[in-house]
C-alpha cells in the first residue's frame, strides 16, 4: 500500500483547479494512509483467544492442573499477540463497523481542521479517502447540502471505493473530482473569482 507520489498529487491540485473555476464551491482533497493504528485489536483478540482455547482444552481432555492452565493461557496470549500485529493478519481481525467508524471519525475531523465550515457561503466540500479501510466519503457544508441532494453523491463514492480496492487511487481521485464538478458548476456555478483553500491533497501518513 503506497501513497501517491508527487506528481500523482500535483495531478489531483490541478483537476481541483479546474473544477473550482467553474463552481464557488471550495473543494479539498485528503488521502490517509490508515485511520487507526488499531493496536488494541490484536492484543483484544489474543486475550480472548488465550482465556478460552486453553480452558477448552482442559474441559474436554482434563489433562492441564491449574499452572499449566495459566502457563498454557500466557504462552498463547504472547504468541498471538505478535503473530496478530502482522498487518495482513490486523486488517483481517477488524471488523468493517469498527474500521469504517474510525474512518469516518477522521474524515469529520479533517473537514473541521481544514476549515471547510468556514468558508465563505459555507460552500466548502471534503472528499476523503482512507485507503487501509478502503474508505471513501464526501463531506459537504450547508451552502452546498442545500441545493444539492447527499444522493446524489453516492454514486461517485461507490465507484472511487471500488477504485481504492482494486489500487487505483489516482483514478479515483480524478473521475470523482471531475464527477462532483460536474454536478456542482449546474447547481453552483461560478459567481466571482476566489480560492480560499489550497488546491492539494492533503496526504496523511
Amino acid at each position: 500500500m503506497t501513497l501517491l507520489s508527487s506528481s500523482e498529487q500535483q495531478q489531483v491540485a490541478e483537476a481541483i483547479d479546474r473544477i473550482e473555476q467553474r463552481t464557488d464551491a471550495e473543494v479539498v482533497t485528503v488521502l490517509a494512509r490508515q485511520a487507526d493504528d488499531y493496536r488494541y485489536i490484536p492484543l483484544l483478540w489474543a486475550s480472548l483467544i488465550a482465556l478460552v482455547l486453553p480452558g477448552a482444552v482442559v474441559f474436554f481432555s482434563g489433562g492441564l492442573d491449574l499452572s499449566e492452565l495459566l502457563l498454557a493461557q500466557w504462552l498463547t496470549f504472547a504468541v498471538l499477540a505478535v503473530v496478530f500485529r502482522l498487518p495482513r493478519i490486523t486488517s483481517r481481525l477488524i471488523p468493517r463497523a469498527v474500521r469504517h467508524w474510525r474512518a469516518s471519525n477522521l474524515a469529520r475531523r479533517q473537514f473541521i481542521e481544514l476549515n471547510l465550515h468556514h468558508t465563505e457561503g459555507e460552500t466548502g466540500m471534503l472528499i476523503f479517502v482512507s485507503e487501509a479501510e478502503r474508505y471513501v466519503e464526501i463531506m459537504v457544508d450547508r451552502g452546498i447540502s442545500s441545493r444539492i441532494d447527499d444522493a446524489h453523491w453516492e454514486s461517485a463514492v461507490a465507484r472511487f471505493t471500488a477504485q481504492v480496492g482494486q489500487g487505483q487511487v489516482l483514478q479515483g481521485f480524478l473521475e470523482c473530482i471531475d464527477a462532483c464538478g460536474e454536478h456542482l458548476a449546474q447547481h453552483l456555478p461560478a459567481t466571482h473569482e476566489r480560492n480560499e483553500l489550497p488546491n492539494r491533497l492533503v496526504v496523511l501518513n
